[in-house]
């Protein structure tokens, strides 16, 4: 166990310096957007109000309340988020290539550390899965921020407050990144570690066997996936949600437990130091 912790602890090491970054322009381009688009309909209210006559109500009619929906709506909002995800995709794969291509083949000495090469497959993922709930721990702490800075900017009489569940309902993809129960938690991030362990057993049939590997590994994802979904095309319409949330949630353990599997087998018998 103490060797997995070092292990995770060294690939969340190796990724740290960009994700400072990924959170910096998070922060800033989010505070800067709340800040401007704030700004942009005070001043559209006072060129309005004192140098148009318009009454305050007329201008409310016509223009709408100012809330933290305008915001979250915004390339500001979203280009930052889109930005981490991508990154976090693109981390999915370079984890395990990085460390082929690397100078010296560094995987031939990670492959040879005294722990079960489970452990270096186990631990990429961990490190992955704490890296995403690092980025929507920061979420969930920068938008009661940002309300509050729009507080700041935006008089009373113009703004329409909203609880931090009022706006994640008001967003499908919110709702996605920011669960508001811990069932929805572990239905949308049990999903996505599931397809990380897919992914990663599929770069490791393309390592073990290269251009063979690379349809192996195609035809091994598209199978898991299938079998995972496959309640949906079937037995949709006879079961009702909550036993078919049930099928789905042992089918995705049963996929998960078969990728490690795989892995832990091409670990040891196809990949060789």
């Amino acid at each position: 166990m103490n060797r997995y912790i070092k292990l995770v602890n060294f690939e969340i090491s190796r990724f740290i310096k960009l994700y400072f970054v990924l959170i910096a322009i998070t922060v800033i381009s989010q505070v800067t957007g709340t800040i401007m688009i704030s700004s942009q309909y005070v001043n559209s209210a006072s060129e309005a109000i004192y140098q148009h006559g318009v009454s305050i109500e007329q201008f409310i009619t016509e223009r709408g309340l100012m809330s933290m929906f305008q915001v979250t709506a915004s390339l500001w909002f979203l280009g930052p988020i889109a930005l981490c995800i991508a990154a976090l995709i693109f981390y999915t794969f370079f984890i395990w290539y990085r460390d082929w291509f690397a100078k010296n083949t560094f995987i031939y000495r990670l492959l040879m550390l005294p722990t079960a090469r489970i452990n270096i497959y186990l631990a990429k993922a961990t490190s992955i899965f704490l890296l995403v709930l690092g980025l929507v721990a920061l979420q969930l702490f920068l938008i009661p921020l940002l309300s509050t800075i729009l507080k700041w900017i935006v008089p009373v009489d113009l703004r329409l407050d909203m609880s931090v569940t009022e706006l994640i309902d008001s967003f499908f993809y919110l709702q996605i990144i920011l669960p508001q129960s811990f069932v929805e938690f572990l239905i949308y991030y049990g999903i996505g570690f599931m397809v990380v362990f897919i992914v990663f057993t599929a770069i490791l049939f393309e390592r073990s066997f290269r251009l063979k590997g690379i349809l192996l590994g195609g035809v091994y994802g598209i199978l898991s996936i299938a079998i995972f979904t496959m309640p949906f095309f079937i037995f949709i319409d006879y079961l009702y949600p909550i036993e078919l949330l049930a099928v789905e949630t042992v089918l995705g353990l049963i996929v998960a437990a078969m990728s490690i599997w795989v892995s832990h087998y091409l670990l040891t018998k196809k990949v060789m130091v």
